[in-house]
């Protein structure tokens, strides 16, 4: 996770999907841009619909690269100066890492991915009925 200047939360990395880019490339990009990585094997984890009164519904969509857990926190590059800290944290400590809702997107991804059920379909953080994309 990292901790974001301009938030008092612990985040992920991340950001919007610019004109013409496919949210994959936006991951890609906001990876490099904010840690300095290069992500190569991205793959679909969830695909949630976040509820949003302030900024409006959106579709969230996370990624996950197998490669990336092997990065040693002490080389990360912070290049856009965004992010103070970066560090790993137990699927079990992310409700004391970040705020409510983000920490069910993440809690419920984490799992999906360690048994082998993604992609996840998520609303608001929280499996539907619908809980698995076809």
């Amino acid at each position: 996770m990292v901790r974001p200047t301009y938030k008092d939360y612990w985040d992920i990395p991340g950001g919007y999907v610019e004109p013409g880019e496919s949210p994959k490339t936006a991951c890609r990009r906001e990876i490099q841009e904010e840690l300095g990585v290069t992500a190569d094997k991205l793959e679909l984890a969830a695909v949630d619909w976040a509820p949003n009164d302030k900024e409006g519904d959106k579709i969230l969509f996370l990624f996950a690269d197998p490669d990336l857990h092997e990065i040693e926190i002490s080389n990360l590059r912070f290049l856009d100066h965004e992010l103070a800290e970066a560090r790993y944290v137990d699927v079990n400590d992310i409700d004391n890492y970040t705020i409510p809702r983000l920490a069910r997107r993440l809690i419920a991804t984490a799992n999906a991915l360690i048994s082998h059920q993604i992609p996840l379909y998520l609303e608001h953080g929280e499996q539907s009925d619908a809980a698995q994309v076809e």
